[in-house]
């Protein structure tokens, strides 16, 4: 069986090293930043645990405090040992049961430099089996184009009229004014 848990500051250090090298280091937010949230609340750190085991299947950083009831899915990651097994699929299932009641969960796709040249295409399939839809968005994290996704839990999917102050204010609940506006640049996409 496998349970979602959220266990803490912690396994965020010991699984740290993990977002490392999945994800590019300009998009990875730092471990205080991170530790910030987690202490006040804008952000979880969630673990896929196999009971049977013990063992850990994955892990996803959630950002959940905002003026809107959405949650930001920032990262997303099955452990190494357990790919190919459908892993991913149960995280994100988990992850939508965990945010039911939220208006919507939006994913940040970036499109930093990968050595998969097919690595948006399938995160987009992926999402996209769970119901995302890509909206437009005029969204960068230093630089770097980043596409939102959004699956509409109790809300709407159509979040571009308030995306550029919806992502910014996930954010602020962690980083500072100037932290915050060194990393991302956002502008009102014209309807």
């Amino acid at each position: 069986m496998l349970n979602l848990i959220a266990p803490g500051h912690r396994e965020l250090e010991r699984y740290y090293p993990l977002l490392e090298t999945e994800f590019d280091s300009e998009e990875l937010l730092s471990r205080l930043a991170i530790h910030k949230g987690m202490l006040n609340g804008s952000i979880e750190f969630l673990v896929l645990r196999e009971e049977e085991s013990g063992m850990d299947a994955g892990c996803a950083l959630v950002l959940t405090k905002n003026l809107y009831g959405y949650v930001d899915l920032k990262y997303l990651a099955v452990m190494p040992w357990f790919r190919g097994r459908g892993l991913g699929v149960e995280l994100m299932r988990a992850i939508h049961k965990r945010y039911a009641d939220s208006q919507g969960i939006i994913a940040e796709l970036t499109e930093f430099d990968d050595p998969d040249p097919d690595r948006l295409k399938k995160l987009r399939k992926f999402f996209a089996r769970f119901g995302y839809e890509e909206i437009p968005s005029d969204y960068t994290i230093r630089g770097v184009k980043a596409n939102l996704l959004v699956k509409p839990m109790q809300g709407r999917a159509d979040v571009v009229p308030i995306a550029h102050r919806v992502i910014p204010d996930f954010y602020s609940r962690f980083l500072s004014p100037a932290a915050l506006w060194s990393m991302m640049e956002i502008k009102k996409s014209e309807e």
